[in-house]
């Protein structure tokens, strides 16, 4: 579909709209309005309303022959804010975002899930509304629910959410910030999957290079963080599978970590161990020996037929095994991953996991939904999923069996080509949130990544509860990658100096 932009750039505004309703449209931006075929005008049009300068937006969507409209106005902003220009940025974005989707609203028919909402963070609408605008929870919810058009199951969701991100504030201490180590071996690759970038099958013979780089880039990342007064809050390894490597490399990894951070300020330690068949005593032994305090152990599924169709070594079985390991390892607190929607999965066999890990009691269960990403061999081949609607049946099915087992939401994202536009969402035991999940999803304290990962540097947030500004630091998700350019990851840790030597 063809999109004309006028008096304004927001380009991925359009995308992320236009890729939620009309999901088969493909954007074509110009500048001309086409004699024939499908388009959308969005026009942002600067007014004074009481002396007042705002924008307005009106948006014009002709799709099969036919004209549909939509209309939508940016809010007061305090011109004295310390983010004037950021506020009004994402209002102005928020504009055209609401203006095109009600055209495509009018268009479809449809009503989404989650509404005109966008980006992977849903929840914080309601967290800015109560932080920022003083709203009640129960007013910043019936915006969310009028505004952006979320459904009140979504809405709910995203309400409890913020609730669980409005109460990791209140504890987080003013110098905390989080500790991300990204390990990107698996010991096979999933059918889902586009992040992982090596299997153990191809690549073992650069595990121990990569591992060699990362504790050199873990020596530059303690020398920068020295003149700063920063606390690791929060360590979380992930990846990838980070218990792949053996466990003598495993205890030689954390050794040096230990030897080169503080981790006493921590109140957390989690290794996302996920794939049963890397689970051993022998590692638990390691990572218990190390003060590690969370694990998580990852079906995705427990149906048989469902493991081997995304590239599962695994059985159900070896999922009973890992978790009675854990329990008797000492770890108090357990995550488990279910994913609603993958290849050759029913409602039906959908519930059957779900009652199967609600059974093993972890602290944690997390359920997402398949996104079919670029470059992963369900994409690649067109492998058949269930559809949207059978998707959410799925999740329909999670919520009041998860909430009635004393579960709670905690946190929740979304993310590109999911089924149906559905969400993922972690629950929580009573006290059991993982404060590193929500620091990382909420943007609330800056995230320093070794390895295969991200640097998030968010700056601190103002008096009145705003976000700060996020710079982000991307090391290669590659080993080969990593390790070839490691001399210049290094080097990019004066970047982490200087942002810790003026935040904290």
């Amino acid at each position: 579909m063809k999109i004309i932009l006028e008096g304004h750039s927001y380009k991925y505004a359009a995308e992320q709209i236009l890729l939620q309703t009309l999901p088969d449209e493909k954007p074509e931006f110009t500048d001309a309005i086409p004699e024939s075929g499908s388009y959308a005008h969005i026009a942002l049009r600067e007014i004074t309303i009481k002396g007042e300068a705002l924008a307005s937006v009106f948006a014009k969507l002709s799709h099969n022959g036919r004209v549909y409209f939509g209309r939508s106005q940016t809010r007061r902003i305090d011109p004295d804010s310390p983010l004037f220009d950021v506020i009004n940025d994402r209002e102005r974005s928020r504009a055209v975002k609401l203006a095109f989707f009600r055209a495509a609203r009018r268009c479809t028919g449809v009503e989404l899930p989650w509404g005109a909402t966008t980006g992977i963070r849903p929840s914080t609408l309601i967290t800015r509304m109560v932080l920022r605008s003083g709203m009640t929870e129960k007013a910043a919810t019936a915006t969310l629910r009028r505004e952006y058009y979320v459904s009140a199951a979504r809405a709910e969701l995203a309400l409890d959410a913020a609730r669980a991100e409005l109460k990791a504030r209140r504890a987080l201490a003013p110098n905390d910030l989080a500790l991300y180590i990204g390990i990107p071996f698996c010991p096979t690759r999933c059918a889902y999957c586009s992040f992982v970038s090596q299997s153990v099958e191809r690549s073992m013979e650069l595990l121990p290079p990569f591992l060699d780089a990362l504790k050199r880039e873990a020596d530059a990342l303690a020398e920068a963080m020295a003149p700063a007064s920063a606390h690791i809050g929060a360590v979380y390894i992930g990846g990838g599978t980070p218990t792949t490597p053996d466990a003598a490399s495993i205890d030689a990894l954390l050794t040096h970590l230990d030897k080169t951070f503080n981790f006493a300020a921590s109140t957390e330690y989690t290794v996302e161990a996920g794939r049963a068949d890397t689970i051993t005593a022998e590692k638990l032994a390691v990572l218990k020996a190390h003060g590690v305090t969370r694990i998580s152990v990852n079906p995705q599924t427990m149906s048989p037929e469902v493991l081997r169709a995304i590239g599962r070594r695994h059985t159900p079985e070896d999922v009973y095994a890992a978790f009675e390991l854990v329990r008797a390892a000492g770890f108090d607190y357990v995550n488990a991953d279910l994913i609603a929607g993958l290849p050759g999965d029913t409602q039906d066999g959908f519930r059957a996991s779900l009652e199967a890990l609600i059974a093993l009691a972890p602290e944690n269960i997390t359920v997402h939904t398949l996104s079919r990403k670029r470059g992963a061999r369900v994409t690649v081949e067109n492998t058949p999923v269930p559809p949207g609607t059978e998707v959410s049946e799925m999740l329909s099915l999670a919520s009041p069996a998860l909430r009635a087992a004393n579960y709670s939401p905690y946190y929740l994202y979304r993310q590109k080509f999911t089924s149906g536009g559905f969400e993922n969402t972690g629950w929580t035991t009573p006290g059991g949130d993982c404060l590193y999940n929500i620091i990382m999803m909420d943007e609330l304290r800056p995230v320093l990544a070794l390895g295969a990962g991200v640097t998030k540097l968010v700056a601190r947030p103002t008096e009145s509860g705003d976000y700060g500004r996020i710079e982000r630091l991307f090391n290669p998700k590659y080993p080969y990658e990593y390790i070839e350019r490691i001399d210049g990851i290094i080097e990019k840790k004066r970047r982490v100096k200087e942002f810790l030597s003026r935040e904290f």
